[in-house]
């Protein structure tokens, strides 16, 4: 589905992903695991369009996205949850959900999405009138993630889902992750907390200043020592 080959990516003259290659197969959540300032976002925003890779190339479906705006590579059915969440916080939990089928004019289909989106966290039919900047940390994260799944995704492509949440909220956010994954939504899951990260993976990548150097099955790695080590908190 998607398929990166040797990008990189800079900001300025910072040289951040160094021949970053990985691939998404459809149906599968791949995870990308990495201390801070890795280039785990860099790698999330270059496939969305955000940052332009200056070598390499992002094959999406088998069509190459290099060159896309952001907004017609979330048309093509990829859609991201940032890090930091950047739900807007003067609108209601239902305007925020309203921005993210933006692109859309089907107006029974949103009507329905946002259904789907309120089953998943009913939490926010519970504050779908309240303002989104009242919502707690764990609300605006379930809020983040429905509005991207309001542009009904193909892949979706998740920033630190469970940065800043208490241990039962980070429980909870991750169920609902392999819920979203069990309805066919492909996932690239970006995660700090590379434990719980492979327990809802298939495969995964680590990433190290900017290269990956492993990558596996999500069993692979966990049973990987260097993996065991550095990112699961093991001697």
């Amino acid at each position: 589905m998607l398929e990166i080959k040797e990008i990189h990516t800079y900001y300025g003259n910072i040289h951040a992903l160094k021949g970053v290659s990985l691939k998404v197969e459809r149906g599968e959540v791949v995870t990308l695991i990495g201390s801070n300032g890795a280039g785990k976002t860099t790698t999330l925003r270059t496939i969305q369009g955000l940052i332009r890779p200056r070598q390499g190339n992002i094959l999406f479906e088998g069509k190459p996205i290099n060159s896309m705006s952001t907004e017609a590579i979330v048309r093509l059915g990829i859609s991201q949850s940032p890090e930091g969440r950047l739900i807007f916080p003067r609108m209601t939990v239902q305007e925020n959900l309203e921005m993210g089928a933006y692109l859309r004019n089907d107006s029974l289909g949103i009507k329905s999405d946002t259904e789907l989106v309120l089953n998943l966290f009913p939490r926010l039919r519970e504050r779908i009138s309240q303002k989104g900047g009242t919502l707690s940390g764990g609300e605006q994260q379930m809020l983040a993630i429905g509005r991207a799944m309001m542009s009904r995704p193909r892949l979706l492509l998740l920033d630190e889902p469970s940065m800043g949440l208490a241990p039962m909220l980070v429980s909870q956010i991750f169920a609902i992750i392999r819920d979203i994954n069990s309805q066919g939504t492909t996932i690239l899951l970006v995660e700090q907390n590379a434990r719980m990260a492979l327990t809802v993976a298939h495969r995964g990548y680590v990433i190290q200043t900017g290269q990956v150097v492993v990558e596996g099955t999500a069993k692979d790695l966990q049973s990987n020592e260097t993996v065991r080590k550095a990112y699961l908190g093991e001697s």
